[in-house]
């Protein structure tokens, strides 16, 4: 059976389409092949940055007219998840979010081996778009 693949814009096409500063755009593409926390881009210790970096870009494709100049991403981590929230520009918004890679594979109906949901099939297939919910705080 073959694979149904969805089009996922690559981090510099969502910026192209975004309203975010060109200090947060290159700060964002120096993250993506750094992976390391800057004065633009704010995670805690333990947050793993590709789940920091999918939760930014779910943002991004949502909010294309929010103007971004700096986030700092709360997050909570599990095996399939990542939930929190993004506070964008010091506070001047700040968003909810529920990343979940098993939700997203039960969704698509995958499973594994053993008969669990594919969560490493999904967040490879879809990687951002396993956002479960994006929402503004508040």
């Amino acid at each position: 059976m073959a694979e149904t693949t969805i089009p996922i814009p690559t981090v510099e096409e969502l910026l192209d389409q975004s309203k975010a500063s060109g200090e947060f755009r290159d700060a964002l593409l120096h993250f993506e092949r750094n992976k390391s926390p800057s004065e633009r881009i704010h995670f805690p210790p333990g947050n793993p940055p590709v789940k920091v970096l999918r939760a930014v870009c779910a943002l991004l494709e949502a909010q294309p007219g929010l103007i971004i100049d700096s986030v700092q991403v709360k997050g909570h981590s599990g095996c399939s998840n990542y939930i929190g929230e993004i506070i964008v520009n010091g506070g001047e918004r700040t968003f909810r979010f529920d990343w979940d890679c098993a939700w997203k594979a039960e969704e698509q109906g995958w499973r594994d081996f053993f008969g669990e949901p594919d969560q490493v099939r999904a967040a490879k297939a879809f990687g951002y778009k396993c956002m479960k919910s994006l929402e503004p705080a508040g």
